[in-house]
């Protein structure tokens, strides 16, 4: 096992230890079987097939293409190294995510990540099976890995995740800080830089007249910055009343997990075929 790997599945621990005492991990608002199998599948295949094949892949095509290029940037400074994952990571995978809430190919293999009613840890893997082979950040940090920054990439994705599990979690480590009249003018500088619990959760929210939703925004994973920089951040450091898809059938085990093999359904399809038609795909 990478060595990276030990310290994010502590961070799984935590929240979900966390989850587990305060608000049920196991047994979250209208959760239904399928949301189980959907989130156990997704995340073994990610984390056991399709990010490793990724890795070693892009790293593999890059010694046949450019074999003298292995290792160039191992001596850069290390606030350049994260930089470039910054960048080629984590802003990618903005655009990234933020595009699959613009084209219906991509929202059909993305919806699976917004189906469950209900925000946790659970929830941070959950995506259809062939949606991670799309996603250019992981390519990229393969490459850059290839030149020489595997070394900044096992503290960067810790990180990462640290934030990103935190940000999906339902105990929402931001809001007890936000109580803290002190700790206001740090919270807004740290809402503006990473994702929080606030922001994130506003993302998944079902209904956009509760005020706190923003499934139209706050796509940021690492960094909130990015929303901000490009005018998609809504903060109100608020929780949505409730979580979900809105206005779209329901979705079946097999489409969630590998749409297009399981196709639309007949009384309403699965995904969302015109821009026009549905408002969740208008999520930008």
């Amino acid at each position: 096992m990478r060595p990276e790997m030990f310290a994010i599945l502590g961070i799984f621990l935590l929240f979900g230890l966390l989850e587990l005492f305060r608000t049920n991990l196991f047994s979250k608002p209208d959760q239904t079987p399928k949301d189980a199998l959907v989130e156990i599948i997704g995340s073994i295949v990610l984390t056991v097939f399709t990010q490793p094949f990724i890795i070693l892949s892009a790293q593999f095509l890059m010694g046949s293409a450019a074999p003298q290029l292995a290792g160039a940037l191992a001596n850069i400074p290390l606030l350049a190294a994260i930089g470039l994952f910054l960048v080629f990571d984590d802003m990618t995978q903005y655009w990234m995510h933020r595009l699959s809430h613009r084209i219906p190919f991509l929202y059909n293999l993305h919806r699976a990540h917004h189906d469950a009613k209900y925000m946790s840890v659970r929830l941070v893997y959950r995506n259809n099976i062939f949606y991670y082979f799309l996603m250019p950040s992981i390519w990229f940090s393969g490459v850059l890995i290839y030149l020489g920054l595997g070394w900044v990439y096992v503290g960067y994705i810790v990180v990462k995740m640290a934030v990103i599990v935190g940000a999906h979690s339902d105990v929402a480590w931001d809001k007890p800080l936000y109580n803290i009249k002190a700790l206001s003018p740090i919270m807004w500088v740290v809402e503006r830089i990473i994702s929080t619990p606030a922001t994130h959760h506003a993302h998944h929210g079902r209904h956009m007249e509760d005020g706190a939703t923003n499934y139209k925004g706050n796509y940021g994973n690492l960094l909130f910055f990015w929303d901000i920089l490009f005018g998609t951040a809504k903060i109100t450091r608020r929780y949505p009343d409730s979580y979900g898809v809105e206005n779209l059938a329901p979705a079946t085990l097999g489409q969630q997990l590998a749409w297009p093999i399981f196709p639309e359904n007949k009384e309403g399809g699965y995904g969302v075929k015109e821009l026009a038609a549905k408002e969740a795909v208008a999520k930008v």
